[in-house]
């Protein structure tokens, strides 16, 4: 018997000698973080107050309580039970039985309504049926890529048993050594923006923390042939931790699964919907512009069939040895304050990821109270001296008197926005202020990726701000909805035909224009004076974003079909909003430090150029005399 077997076999007899005799154990297994009892009785386990929250509690395990096959009524009967038991308001969409697991999955207009006041309807099918209810919501705006992620797991529901089986016994290793050390070694994103990967080892455990590219600079990639990374291999690594899902911190994990990596990927449920999106745009991207994709469309799958979504505020274990909770960053939909509890109370250390400290209009702001915490890993994107941006207010006067000139003028607004955080930040700031009439009501056209992954964000309005939601999901309000947002569809000729036609503000991609259709648009509008180009999120170095902020008129576009390129003279006018980055300035990363809870003994200042790492780092120390560093890429820190 394997040392997981014999683990496994001891919760078994923990668990049949906590149960009630009355009720029967079929079978106990590993999904991943998650501890699977299988029985014929789990309708008087549901039934039996605080049986499974004490077997979790005894165990230190998630617990999923499922019934087994005969435990279930036939899947006709099933259907006219749940049917008559859900409200029609609820407006269930569908219903899919997976017969391996007994569970049920109800998609739902209004999951509210399924769930029911204390969960008693949920409690109410599941005793009538068997099967054990769950329940997805059918997104407002329909969107191709939760339809399509979520059609993928339904046909890979075998395998992914088998990935989470295998993970689950990976995770419940016996360990050898106590966890006496903590490294953490820097492979990227460090005095740069961009490349974002760090490798957390104790001797029992290696977890990768995002891998992406970085921005405007092809080739510069993670050092994941270091020594300290990957030089064993990528099966040498226990699990992949994403942050959130731009491309700086996501784009090269599927390369991951091309060398050989078939382990987990944490992170919430909407980064892994957006992390499917921007990686295949990334590689349509690569196409388009004649540069060889580092992966192919089949490892994209690979890693959302391997992704663990994970909630805020949950503990899951990840590694013997490693507990991971994920808190709101307040960055963009999904992203995460990643916090790794290492040993039985050894080390913990917190990684930022991205973060915006005060509340928008998307999203609330970052979360950092924590039980405890000895190290965090901080972004310095904005950690400047100088790095002080306007309030949301300020900066939305700013940006309609922008608009109001350039329409006077009879000219477009150009704004080059990420497709994900921006983009739906953006567009709740138009739709008031044209429902107000602070701007004049004009198309807003939509270019990219951007209706798409605002239709992402309504499939998760959990994840967004409470009144934001609420217009979403009660009020019958959805902003993203107003009709003066319109899809550019038609490709170069649709464009063409908007940049003949009236006044009105296009909103495209890449943010950083770094390609995709502002490029176009940047050829078809940027000859005229009269027209505005508008930057409202963070241009890094090197990018052609950064070029034309900082003033430069004659610019390089590509045509978009391989490397033939031409010349564009800029003679629009550019404005920088500033107030509008899902990055915390100077003075939100201070007060994140300074008010959180506890307060570390070490800040490693990341995700910066050189200036703003070191001068974050030394305002740290000056203010809160704490140990502060703005470490080189391939740096390793022993913690204890």
């Amino acid at each position: 018997m394997s040392s997981a077997d014999e683990t496994l076999e001891k919760i078994r007899t923990t668990v049949e000698q906590e149960t009630p005799d009355d009720i029967e154990i079929a079978s106990v297994t590993f999904e991943g973080p998650e501890l699977v009892i299988y029985t014929p009785d789990a309708r008087k386990v549901a039934n039996r107050d605080r049986l499974v929250p004490n077997l979790a509690q005894t165990l230190q395990k998630r617990i999923n309580v499922r019934p087994t096959q005969g435990a279930l009524v036939n899947e006709q009967r099933a259907r006219e039970e749940i049917s008559s038991t859900i409200p029609e308001a609820a407006g269930v969409q569908n219903l899919d039985f997976d017969h391996d697991t007994g569970e049920v999955f109800i998609e739902a207009e209004k999951p509210g309504l399924v769930i029911g006041r204390h969960g008693e309807t949920l409690d109410e099918i599941s005793a009538s049926v068997g099967w054990t209810p769950e329940v997805v919501r059918t997104p407002p705006m329909e969107s191709s890529t939760v339809s399509n992620v979520r059609n993928f797991l339904k046909q890979e529901r075998t395998e992914r048993r088998d990935i989470l089986e295998r993970v689950g016994r990976q995770i419940n290793r016996p360990t050898t050594d106590d966890a006496d050390w903590v490294r953490l070694t820097t492979l990227g994103c460090c005095r740069e923006v961009g490349r974002a990967a760090f490798i957390l080892s104790t001797p029992e455990s290696r977890i990768l923390i995002d891998c992406g590219d970085k921005p405007g600079a092809e080739g510069e990639v993670p050092y994941l042939q270091a020594p300290e990374a990957l030089a064993a291999g990528p099966q040498s690594i226990d699990a992949v931790v994403l942050t959130h899902a731009h491309l700086d911190h996501s784009a090269l994990i599927p390369i991951l699964f091309k060398y050989g990596y078939d382990g987990p990927i944490y992170t919430t449920a909407p980064t892994r919907d957006l992390m499917g999106l921007l990686q295949l745009d990334y590689l349509d991207v690569a196409a388009k512009e004649g540069r060889a994709p580092p992966y192919e469309s089949q490892q994209v799958r690979d890693a959302l069939k391997h992704t663990i979504p994970v909630e805020y505020g949950n503990v899951t274990d990840i590694a013997p040895d490693v507990k991971l909770t994920m808190h709101n960053a307040g960055h963009i939909l999904g992203s995460a304050v990643s916090h790794f509890h290492i040993g039985d109370g050894h080390y913990n250390v917190a990684f930022s990821g991205d973060i915006h400290y005060r509340d928008t209009r998307l999203l609330d702001g970052a979360v950092n109270d924590f039980p405890r915490v000895e190290t965090l890993v901080l972004e310095s994107t904005y950690g400047g001296k100088n790095d002080y941006q306007t309030d949301q207010a300020d900066s939305e006067r700013v940006l309609k008197k922008a608009i109001n000139e350039a329409h006077d003028r009879g000219g477009k607004i150009l704004i080059p926005a990420f497709a994900v955080g921006r983009s739906q930040e953006l567009m709740l700031v138009l739709e008031e202020a044209m429902r107000s009439g602070d701007i004049p009501t004009v198309p807003v056209y939509l270019d990219g990726m951007i209706r798409e992954a605002t239709a992402i964000h309504t499939a998760y309005p959990e994840y967004l701000r409470d009144d934001l939601r609420q217009r979403i999901l009660y009020e019958d309000e959805n902003p993203f909805l107003a009709e003066q947002f319109q899809q550019v569809d038609g490709g170069q000729e649709m464009r063409q035909d908007i940049a003949d036609d009236e006044p009105c503000i296009v909103l495209t991609t890449s943010g950083m224009v770094t390609g995709g259709p502002v490029m176009s648009w940047l050829r078809l509008l940027g000859s005229d004076p009269d027209n505005t180009m508008m930057f409202v999120g963070y241009q890094a170095e090197g990018t052609l974003g950064r070029q034309i902020q900082r003033g430069q008129d004659e610019i390089t576009l590509s045509d978009g079909s391989g490397p033939r390129a031409e010349r564009v003279s800029l003679k629009m006018e550019v404005e920088t909003v500033d107030g509008f980055s899902g990055h915390a300035d100077r003075q939100g990363l201070e007060t994140f430090v300074e008010t959180m809870h506890p307060r570390p003994e070490k800040v490693i200042c990341v995700h910066g150029d050189e200036q703003s790492t070191n001068q974050l780092s030394s305002a740290l120390y000056q203010k809160f005399n704490m140990r502060t560093y703005n470490p080189k890429n391939l740096e390793t820190f022993r913690f204890v």
